[in-house]
């Protein structure tokens, strides 16, 4: 776990020329985040001991991960006191089950937080990649809240834990083209349904790993924020980049396992260096782009991959823990939310409230393709 033991000076008094200004009502806002878990948790040592791992190296991939505890929804322990291995059509089952209650809480918290009610909402964008349901989310949320059945929705479906930040542009996009009408965005990733426990070193790094978990946001564009409130500034979306590795196309997979007979992830031992190597072209595009320098950035918020993808992005980009203290703190306490990680850190940065008016923040996604995905805001 890496932690700060001195007070460091706020990123935005570091630099002694201000910043360019890039802001415009037509650029949508982010007006507020919403998580949630499951109610159980558990340590990685409790993992451990609940799985019956036995390997000494197996319980040292759980027990060095950096990863202190994770919310999962397992099946209650057999007579043997192992949970029981759950089969492909119970996977899909809880990532339904789970997926609509996860949801239905985030978008909850998320409206409670903008001050919205649920016959605001005019678009919903649902983001996931721990199952596959037709319908997706998105109509399944509409009929568990009661949205208006007018509400235009879309289903992000298997982009994996990049495509938080695609999705946020797709509603991004919409938001624009509709100003004054609120959308929302939920990631919902239950990777407990996506597990798979065959004592293998493969999939013992997936499950030592992901949690579960769903962060919404609400955003709008077209709008000034109220002056007369005395809630934190909210940043606008300015820009989006992306970086496709496609030669490590295969180092990040979600496919079927037919020694196992069930859907399986895959990550590649080498996949942090191969996203830590492009993390700089991709996060120099978006800023030059924009006329910045990674001086004006005072806040990143990074996908918690994993402890060796953090390090990477973090020496290619030349992070300080003071800067990735948001992701080393939900990869801490979370383990990998996959697509709604970043939203997990957004979350932490608000209730910290070191954010001030004219600052600018680099969001930063890693997934399969394999990608790197960026997004420029400014509070």
């Amino acid at each position: 776990m890496m932690t700060v033991t001195a007070p460091l000076p706020h990123p935005g008094l570091m630099r002694t020329t201000p910043p360019p200004a890039l802001e415009s009502t037509a650029m949508p806002r982010i007006l507020a985040v919403g998580t949630a878990t499951p109610e159980t948790a558990y340590s990685q040592r409790e993992l451990v001991e609940i799985l019956g791992i036995q390997d000494p190296r197996i319980a040292g991939i759980y027990l060095n991960s950096a990863i202190e505890r994770r919310f999962l929804t397992l099946p209650q322990p057999d007579g043997s006191g192992v949970p029981p291995r759950e089969d492909t059509g119970q996977l899909l089952a809880k990532h339904k089950t789970q997926g609509i209650a996860l949801g239905t809480r985030a978008v909850q918290e998320c409206l409670k937080q903008a001050g919205a009610d649920l016959s605001d909402v005019r678009y919903l964008c649902c983001v996931t990649s721990t199952g596959f349901l037709t319908p997706g989310f998105s109509a399944l949320l509409i009929r568990e809240l009661g949205l208006d059945r007018h509400t235009s929705r879309a289903d992000i479906v298997g982009m994996g834990c990049n495509a938080g930040l695609n999705s946020l542009n797709v509603v991004s996009g919409w938001a624009r083209a509709h100003p004054g009408e609120l959308a929302l965005m939920v990631c919902i990733e239950a990777c407990s349904a996506a597990y798979v426990f065959d004592g293998t070193m493969r999939t013992t790094v997936v499950n030592s790993l992901f949690g579960d978990g769903s962060a919404a946001i609400a955003m709008v564009a077209g709008t000034e924020p109220d002056a007369a409130t005395d809630q934190p500034p909210t940043p606008r979306v300015i820009d989006f980049t992306s970086c496709i590795i496609p030669e490590a196309v295969d180092a990040m997979r979600y496919d079927w396992d037919s020694s196992q007979r069930a859907f399986s992830f895959f990550l590649d031992p080498d996949i942090p260096y191969v996203v830590g190597a492009h993390a700089r072209m991709t996060v120099d595009r978006l800023l030059g782009r924009a006329g910045l320098r990674q001086s004006d950035i005072a806040h990143w918020l990074v996908h918690s991959g994993g402890k060796k993808v953090i390090d990477a992005v973090g020496v290619n980009l030349g992070l300080t823990r003071y800067d990735l203290r948001h992701t080393t703190g939900v990869l801490r306490d979370y383990g990998n939310l996959s697509s709604g990680s970043f939203l997990f850190s957004y979350e932490r940065l608000l209730q910290e409230g070191t954010v001030r008016p004219g600052e600018y923040g680099v969001l930063m996604t890693m997934g399969p393709g394999s990608t790197v995905e960026t997004a420029l805001v400014r509070w």
